[in-house]
């Protein structure tokens, strides 16, 4: 029996998010460049996406460019906006093929805008995606993002268009750049490390998560499934007791 035939068709998680990690270990175990693992990495990413797609997965995140990452030697933070317009020029028609909807989150103003205009291009020409959105997390970091959204919300209470006493979970979920985008169910860090790295910290309240050492050059469909099946070995309660949770739409029997 193949994987795919162990998944459950019917507790897919809708969201899937993942923390990209360990294209710089996995080039340097193989003695090559950091790059050489970048560029690897990107051929992941098609991968995974088509196995995302293909059980039914609807929004996938990929945590593809910190803001802390802008640290990094500029020779290496070069290289990345390079390679990332270069893929996306290669991949966009394929996206549009088969129903991808590209789009963006994080602080796009501090992209060059060789590379704001190639990511504009894309989400334009895959808007009509219908079969996955595939979200880049680019110059994204959780903490910027809440800082934004926490000035946001002051300006519009200052100008009266918020009243303070109304603002709540909801509220602030609106002001986040995944405002039209569900919570992940399922957050996947490749790589070894055990950690979120200011990802999602918002969205990823009541996320299952799932560290595999595999670096993420290596990471393909199979990793995915193994993934996706450890997912739904597990019981999401969101702060009720087992007794309460439904199976096949219906509530537990069992006395509360």
């Amino acid at each position: 029996m193949s994987l795919v035939d162990n998944i459950d068709k019917n507790r897919i998680p809708a969201h899937v998010a993942i923390i990209m990690d360990g294209n710089g270990r996995w080039a340097t175990a193989k003695g090559l460049e950091r790059g050489e693992g970048h560029k690897e990495g990107v051929r992941a990413i098609s991968r995974v996406v088509d196995a995302a797609s293909k059980i039914s997965i609807k929004y996938l995140t990929l945590y593809a460019f910190s803001t802390e990452n802008w640290n990094r030697p500029v020779e290496e933070v070069n290289g990345l906006m390079d390679l990332m317009v270069y893929a996306i020029s290669q991949e966009t028609e394929k996206m549009k093929k088969n129903g991808v909807k590209v789009e963006c989150i994080g602080d796009m103003e501090r992209l060059p805008e060789y590379a704001r205009a190639a990511l504009k291009e894309c989400i334009d020409q895959t808007k009509e995606g219908k079969q996955i959105t595939l979200v880049i997390a680019l110059s994204y970091s959780s903490k910027w993002e809440l800082a934004n959204a926490t000035k946001n919300i002051a300006i519009d209470v200052a100008k009266g268009a918020l009243d303070i006493n109304n603002i709540g979970e909801e509220t602030i979920s609106m002001y986040l750049t995944t405002r039209n985008i569900p919570d992940p169910d399922l957050l996947i860090r490749t790589g070894g490390e055990q950690r979120i790295s200011n990802f999602l910290l918002w969205q990823c309240a009541y996320a299952e998560f799932y560290f595999t050492d595999v670096y993420w050059p290596e990471f393909g469909e199979k990793n995915l499934l193994e993934a996706v099946i450890d997912f739904q070995k597990r019981e999401r309660r969101f702060g009720k007791i087992s007794e309460q949770i439904e199976y096949n739409g219906k509530v537990s029997e069992k006395k509360l």
